[in-house]
């Protein structure tokens, strides 16, 4: 009896583990060539500005507060975790170029495209699984419109477009939040907290860090945009809908920072060094 119940849990194990891999996979296909035919009207045929205006609005402008707001609490936060251990080491001048680099690379784009997942693919998602429920789609289909060019590339777009230049007001804010929390309580003086981050933070981590969220903003169109497509019937459906965008989009985030940052950092050993020697030539040069 023991021999027969493990027998039985262990083809339950497999039978389960086979699902989610089976379910996994079709999911990935699914998505790849929904973002194929995305790519395809994207190419041939741009959206009319009529449709492209209202979703940049609703996407960029919208949630600057939002963004601005989690960039400048990312900023005190740091601040605040990182200045004792600095402060125990005679290091505190030196905050402001941990802190900024930390902010600039890494924390700034990645919470500001999870932000931009809860608020905005969330919102895609249930907007899209609503017409997807109530037929809307399907008429836009019988009308000759087609509904991945109407719907889908005006989004994809301004995800795309909007996401690092919100990045770049999500990093200003914490910038200066941390700043002026460095600065007028903790006491560290300004023009040193200005050429330690001068000194570490260059052109290569300001736009590495934005250029990774042209890729967060393509992974939180397709994903939103194909769980709306795909909404099952009812008000569980889009609930399920939009719960999935945002898990699924903030899963996608962390793998692809996981994985352009293997490939930044190697793209800056072979080509940024290079580029530091021939400046410092220059400069020899110059002093010569």
């Amino acid at each position: 009896m023991a021999t027969v119940s493990v027998t039985t849990a262990r083809e339950g194990i497999a039978t389960a583990l086979g699902r989610v891999t089976l379910e996994g996979v079709r999911l990935a296909g699914s998505m790849t060539l929904f973002a194929y035919e995305m790519l395809g009207w994207l190419v041939t045929r741009l959206p009319r500005p009529a449709v492209l205006l209202p979703c940049m609005f609703d996407i960029g402008l919208l949630s600057l507060p939002v963004v601005s707001l989690t960039g400048a609490f990312i900023g005190m936060v740091i601040a605040v975790q990182t200045y004792e251990q600095f402060h125990s080491m005679h290091l505190e001048t030196n905050l402001g170029a941990a802190m900024n680099m930390s902010l600039v690379k890494e924390l700034g784009p990645v919470l500001a495209a999870t932000m931009l997942a809860g608020r905005v693919g969330s919102a895609m998602a249930a907007e899209l699984g609503t017409m997807r429920i109530t037929e809307q789609i399907d008429a836009l289909s019988a009308l000759g419109a087609d509904p991945v060019h109407h719907l889908v590339v005006p989004r994809f777009i301004s995800c795309v477009v909007l996401i690092p230049l919100l990045t770049f007001f999500a990093d200003a804010a914490g910038v200066f939040a941390g700043w002026a929390f460095s600065t007028q309580l903790m006491g560290i003086n300004s023009l040193h907290y200005w050429n330690h981050t001068e000194d570490f933070i260059g052109d290569w981590e300001l736009f590495g860090g934005a250029g990774k969220c042209i890729f967060f903003g393509a992974a939180i169109a397709v994903i939103a945009c194909h769980r709306g497509f795909h909404c099952r019937a009812g008000a569980e459906g889009v609930g399920r809908a939009a719960t999935e965008a945002f898990v699924y989009s903030f899963v996608a985030i962390l793998a692809l920072d996981f994985f352009l940052g293997i490939i930044m950092n190697g793209m800056y050993r072979v080509f940024w060094p290079r580029i530091e020697g021939y400046a410092a030539i220059m400069d020899l040069r110059f002093i010569i």
